[in-house]
């Protein structure tokens, strides 16, 4: 079986408002739902684990409800970093039937079922995989307010989520890394540590993570482009 793991547990308010951005609403449906339908959609994708601050939990209850999740498997309290947060929610999988965990961002709307699946099958193959963008600006090395270098970008990829592994991998590398805090900026990071090698997908730029005022009006720009009759990922 294989299990995504929403992380959605931030309490972030850079978008303002007093609520979480992952409730903040695209076209009057909040980006999380946007989200999960996502891996709804997906066949590669056969249970969901959602992880959310402890107070939004009996509310989204509700949200699932109405929008029909029928992939819904847990709900898991989050912890106080996004890594504590994906290792609880590896906590509540079953070790006897899982087979490849995804982690993704619960506030990445815009990623395609078609995503979902070739990171999937890559680290079905391989034991790990993440989705990757490229880097399209010039990137420059700075030490005490000067340029000191410029980095090569054809060797460099944005990180994007999904991000998927074998389950014996990930679990072995939550276990074994020796902090969780917010230096551990994703999941990968911890596997490399562990020395498994992990293959890259390429991805589409418009994966965009929501985090800034500017981002919801982007999104919304995204989300009429997607369900274009002209768009085969039409939502």
């Amino acid at each position: 079986m294989n299990i995504a793991i929403i992380a959605a547990a931030g309490q972030g308010r850079r978008l303002g408002g007093h609520r979480a951005k992952q409730f903040l609403e695209l076209a009057g449906v909040p980006v999380i739902i946007h989200t999960l339908r996502r891996f709804e959609q997906c066949a590669s994708i056969h249970e969901v684990v959602v992880v959310l601050p402890q107070d939004e939990r009996a509310g989204f209850l509700a949200l699932a409800g109405k929008y029909g999740l029928l992939k819904l498997a847990r709900v898991v309290t989050g912890g106080t970093t996004r890594a504590e947060s994906v290792w609880r929610g590896l906590q509540s999988i079953r070790a006897q039937t899982a087979e490849i965990v995804a982690v993704h961002d619960g506030v990445r709307p815009f990623v395609t079922p078609e995503e979902i699946t070739r990171t999937v099958q890559a680290a079905e193959a391989s034991g790990a995989s993440v989705l990757v963008a490229p880097v399209v600006d010039t990137i420059k090395e700075v030490l005490d307010g000067e340029v000191v270098g410029t980095v090569d970008r054809s060797r460099l990829r944005r990180a994007l989520t999904p991000q998927c592994f074998r389950y014996a991998i990930l679990r072995r590398a939550f276990e074994q890394s020796s902090a969780l805090g917010e230096d551990a900026t994703d999941d990968s990071l911890l596997v490399e540590k562990l020395g498994v090698k992990v293959s890259v997908v390429e991805g589409d730029p418009r994966n965009i993570k929501i985090t800034r005022p500017e981002d919801i009006a982007i999104g919304e720009i995204l989300l009429k482009s997607l369900e274009s009759p002209e768009s085969p990922e039409s939502l």
